[in-house]
C-alpha cells in the first residue's frame, strides 16, 4: 500500500493548524468507572462542537462506541477503519458511520495517518498502546509530523509518561521524541495544546530520506515494518 508522502506531511512545522479529521484510538472496554465513558462522551461531543470529522477503529463496544456515537449525534462524520477478521462475526459490534474493512492492523493504522489531521489516545489496552506508539514512532523516524495526543482522564497515563522519562534518562530516546506526546486533562485543553504543537525532529533522523522509485516521486510505503 502506497500512501502520497504530501498528504502524510501536510501541515508539516506549523503553529497554526487547521484541524479537520481527527483520529482517536480507545479501550473496546468501557473501564473500571463511568470516568472514562463520560470522557469518551464528552470528546466526541467536543469534536462534534468544533465540527471536527471522526476517524476510529470500528465497531460499538466500549470506548469506541462512546466517542463515535457521541460524534456522529453530535453532527461529525465518522469513518470507522477495521481489519476484516474483526468484522466478522460481529465481535467489535457495528460499526458507527461509515466503514472501511482493511485486511491488517497495520494497514489500518497506515490508513488512519493517511486521513488523520491529528491523533488523540483515550484510555484502552494493548491494542491502543500499539496504536499510540506506532503513530509515534513513525513521527520519530519522520514519517509524519502530525500532532500525537493523550486524554490524560483520572491520571491514567502518568506511568506511561514516568516510563518515557525514564527511557529519556537512560538515553533510550531523545528530549525531542519525549516531546511528540501532548497530554491535557480535558478533550478542549488537548485540542487547543495540539493546534499549538510545533514539530520538533530529531536532527540525526531528518536525514533519513523515505522517498521511493527511481523517479524519487514523493510516495511513502507504510507496509514495511520498522
Amino acid at each position: 500500500m502506497h500512501i502520497d508522502l504530501v498528504r502524510v506531511l501536510d501541515m508539516e512545522g506549523t503553529s497554526t493548524r487547521q484541524f479537520r479529521n481527527i483520529c482517536v484510538f480507545c479501550g473496546s472496554q468501557p473501564g473500571k468507572n463511568g470516568d472514562f465513558v463520560d470522557a469518551a462522551n464528552n470528546l466526541g461531543k467536543v469534536l462534534a462542537e468544533r465540527k471536527l470529522h471522526l476517524i476510529y477503529g470500528g465497531g460499538s463496544l466500549g470506548l469506541m462506541g462512546c466517542v463515535s456515537t457521541a460524534a456522529l449525534v453530535g453532527g461529525s462524520q465518522v469513518l470507522g477503519i477495521i481489519p476484516q477478521a474483526l468484522a466478522r462475526g460481529n465481535l467489535t459490534g457495528k460499526t458507527v458511520g461509515e466503514v472501511q474493512h482493511v485486511f491488517s492492523m497495520h494497514e489500518g493504522i497506515a490508513n488512519m495517518l493517511s486521513h488523520a489531521d491529528a491523533f488523540i489516545a483515550l484510555p484502552g489496552g494493548l491494542s491502543t498502546l500499539e496504536e499510540i506508539f506506532q503513530i509515534a514512532s513513525w513521527a520519530h523516524l519522520n514519517l509524519h509530523k502530525k500532532p500525537i495526543g493523550l486524554l490524560n482522564v483520572n491520571n491514567f497515563f502518568d506511568e506511561l509518561f514516568l516510563f518515557l522519562d525514564k527511557a529519556v534518562e537512560c538515553q533510550f530516546i531523545s528530549q525531542a521524541t519525549r516531546k511528540i506526546f501532548v497530554s491535557a486533562s480535558t478533550a478542549n485543553e488537548l485540542l487547543d495544546k495540539l493546534k499549538t504543537f510545533v514539530y520538533e525532529p530529531d536532527a540525526v533522523l531528518t536525514q533519513i530520506d523515505w522517498t521511493v522509485g527511481e523517479s524519487k516521486k514523493r510516495k511513502l510505503d507504510l507496509t514495511l515494518r520498522l
